[in-house]
């Protein structure tokens, strides 16, 4: 906490710092949203602008995350640019930068397979995030109005709601496209070609080239990266979705209802049969015209009220069209709980509530959005059976439950015989013994979170 608190001050502090050359001290920040090609000012001026640098610097420090290959955590950031930034500026200026490789990282997915992250250094990170805001005001004059990915003000709680007026406006079926390791494979000169259609800065795009060509240490292995835009990349959202306006591009002529957020895209069609025929056209465009991959087995055409996208699957009332978490996010969830609540764990309660609360609280918040209201209610009693099995199973000797018990308000002479039971332990936890004992009062005073309340207050807010 002592750290955090110092290195806090210390980005307040940073604003004080002067990190632009002398001889941009009138460059304009790139939050004034203006293009270089109408007021004159170079893309170099805008990143290099000390205003720009500054909020690039909170927020890589803002995002945390894991040190790069040269182990310099975001704690040590600030000072690095105090020692260096007329350096750190003069090779930016002349393009003697060289970014470090990103540092390869494995991440499971839920269906077994694994993600693969590419960790820059905090500087590269730093200085990929001044690019992307001096892009994002450009970018956002021309991404369509159905990306929702990776961009200012929008969210996947917005994808979702477009698919419901899609749907309220006749479009019942989708198809539900799969790229294929989408940001491993971005073709590099198909990417600069798309980015200088809106900006040509010669200076900007070569720092791009350089990021985007820096290389991958997988262990102790380097390897070239010929294409693709590592996940991870303060660049890489940005650049992903420049990539993907060109599929963008291509539905807006055509007349097609679309949603997209990244590389999750769903396109809405009102028969079946028009959406194979869709799919064949645009499979051809994607793999054809920007060289990417189709994943045929998980590509699908069919219903919004079946199949899921960003977690989220529609359902049909007498009322009409409603949101509700997919089947599967609910047995993740549920599934991620049942884990959480091994006894063999070795987690005490307080630590078990901490874990169950943050998990908890960032998923209502997601799919908070949705119907599940019987949803959520069904899974806050599983869950407190499951917390009373955990307790019991904590209070291994006949001694130690009977003295519990005794605590909870049952006569010593109860506590003795329900402290014998040779019921199992699941049993154990719906008994009436338990219930009334371990109540649900209880179990939130001791810090357990009652789901359905939480839920109740997000959905009124």
């Amino acid at each position: 906490m002592r750290q955090s608190q110092k290195t806090e001050q210390k980005a307040d502090h940073l604003r004080m710092i002067d990190l632009e050359n002398q001889k941009q001290s009138e460059a304009r920040s790139a939050a004034s949203g203006e293009n270089t090609n109408k007021n004159g000012i170079s893309f170099k001026e805008i990143v290099l602008n000390r205003t720009n640098l500054n909020l690039a610097y909170q927020r890589v420090y803002r995002n945390k995350g894991a040190q790069g290959i040269d182990g310099m955590t975001v704690y040590e950031l600030f000072d690095y640019i105090k020692e260096n930034k007329t350096q750190l500026i003069e090779s930016l200026s002349n393009l003697t930068y060289k970014p470090k490789p990103v540092r390869r990282v494995e991440i499971p997915k839920p269906d077994g397979s694994k993600r693969k992250l590419g960790v820059p250094t905090v500087v590269d990170r730093l200085v990929q995030q001044a690019i992307a805001q001096a892009m994002t005001p450009v970018f956002e004059n021309v991404f369509s109005d159905n990306s929702f990915g990776f961009r200012p003000n929008r969210s996947a709680h917005d994808a979702i709601k477009r698919v419901t007026e899609f749907y309220d406006q006749g479009y019942h079926f989708v198809i539900d496209l799969d790229l294929k390791s989408y940001f491993d494979t971005v073709n590099h000169d198909l990417l600069m070609k798309f980015i200088r259609q809106y900006i040509n800065d010669e200076w900007l795009l070569r720092m791009i080239r350089k990021f985007l060509t820096s290389g991958v240490m997988d262990g102790q292995l380097f390897q070239k990266s010929e294409k693709g835009t590592p996940q991870g990349g303060n660049l890489s959202p940005i650049l992903a979705n420049i990539y993907l306006n060109e599929l963008d591009k291509l539905l807006v002529s055509r007349g097609h209802k679309f949603v997209r957020y990244a590389d999750d895209c769903n396109i809405y069609v009102k028969s079946k049969r028009a959406g194979y025929r869709v799919l064949e056209s645009i499979s051809k465009f994607l793999e054809k015209d920007l060289k990417l991959t189709i994943n045929r087995k998980k590509t699908k055409v069919g219903s919004p009220l079946r199949l899921k996208f960003l977690g989220f699957s529609l359902g049909m009332s007498a009322k009409g069209v409603y949101i509700r978490p997919s089947g599967q996010a609910k047995k993740r969830v549920k599934q991620s709980l049942k884990l959480m609540t091994k006894r063999n764990r070795g987690r005490s309660l307080d630590v078990l509530f901490k874990e169950i609360h943050q998990k908890m609280i960032g998923w209502l918040n997601y799919y908070g959005i949705g119907s599940m209201k019987t949803f959520i209610k069904d899974l806050d009693e599983w869950l407190r059976s499951r917390i009373r099995q955990y307790i019991w199973k904590s209070w291994k000797k006949v001694k130690t439950r009977i003295r519990n018990l005794v605590k909870l308000g049952m006569t010593k002479n109860q506590a003795r015989i329900f402290a014998n039971t040779r019921k199992g332990y699941w049993r154990t936890a719906h008994s009436k013994t338990l219930s009334y004992t371990l109540t649900n009062r209880k179990l939130e005073s001791l810090g357990l979170i009652n789901m359905s309340k939480k839920l109740e207050s997000i959905q009124n807010a």
